[in-house]
């Protein structure tokens, strides 16, 4: 079965039993800080060990997530560890939000800029971007900074890429002269 599979069943199967124990928001905010702990180098090269055996992971996520996380959140890393699906636990992690937002309308827009923008300007973009009919009803912006682009923005979102950056029209102008 394909890693992407996988991910999909179970994120599915943690969707539903939150949805239907009106747990949503709550495992939510679980898989968020689990993605967040997932950032953590260590921490990933642990979860993906083929040599660490399972009950040293679940005693690993015990130390770090059990005072924090609800018991369903807890029920299921366990349930997924024993089954020898660790490996895969950031994917089904990053499934659970995909359809967690397709769920409540949500779309995620990373806008990336040569400097760090305003709340304002972001408010305004926002806004601008509730108007269009590209997006969700509800928006989650990701606002990044990359000097390397010298100005300009990127705007990813929905599989789409809107590139307006000095460096990106640089380039273009580049292959241009090149030809």
């Amino acid at each position: 079965m394909s890693v992407s599979r996988i991910a999909t069943r179970y994120a599915k199967s943690l969707v539903d039993l939150a949805k239907e124990q009106n747990k949503l928001d709550r495992i939510k905010t679980d898989i968020d800080s689990f993605l967040k702990a997932t950032e953590n180098r260590d921490f990933e090269v642990m979860i993906k060990s083929p040599i660490i055996p399972p009950n040293k992971k679940k005693q690993v996520f015990d130390a770090l997530f059990k005072e924090n996380f609800d018991e369903m959140t807890m029920a299921f890393l366990d349930i997924v560890v024993r089954k020898n699906r660790a490996e895969h636990l950031e994917g089904i992690a990053h499934a659970f939000v995909k359809q967690y937002q397709q769920m409540n309308k949500v779309s995620t827009v990373t806008l990336t800029t040569a400097t760090a923008l305003t709340e304002e300007a972001i408010a305004q973009i926002e806004k601008k971007f509730l108007e269009s009919s590209d997006t969700s009803e509800k928006i989650d912006i990701i606002s990044k900074v990359n000097p390397d682009l010298i100005g300009g923005f990127v705007v990813e979102f929905d599989d789409k890429l809107y590139d307006a950056s000095v460096a990106h029209k640089l380039e273009k102008l580049k292959k241009e002269f090149a030809n």
